[in-house]
């Protein structure tokens, strides 16, 4: 007998928008340049390209911003 392969609950969802670089900096309060400073030097949220645009989801921007909580905690 074959195993059930995985069902639908078992995909993660995709969030109903992915953030642009300029939704990232209006989220946090920083400008424009800043975020695109963090992507250069690999310190920000991590990002994708779709085609030549890039975009940021927004979990992955939740658990930077968390980690730097946890960070200035310590």
């Amino acid at each position: 007998m074959v195993p059930p392969g995985p069902s639908l609950n078992d995909v993660p969802t995709l969030p109903a928008r992915y953030l642009t670089p300029s939704d990232v900096a209006a989220l946090l309060g920083v400008p424009i340049e800043t975020v695109c400073q963090w992507r250069r030097k690999r310190t920000g949220p991590r990002g994708f390209r779709v085609g030549r645009h890039l975009r940021y989801d927004p979990a992955d921007v939740r658990a930077w911003v968390e980690s730097l909580m946890e960070g200035a905690a310590a």
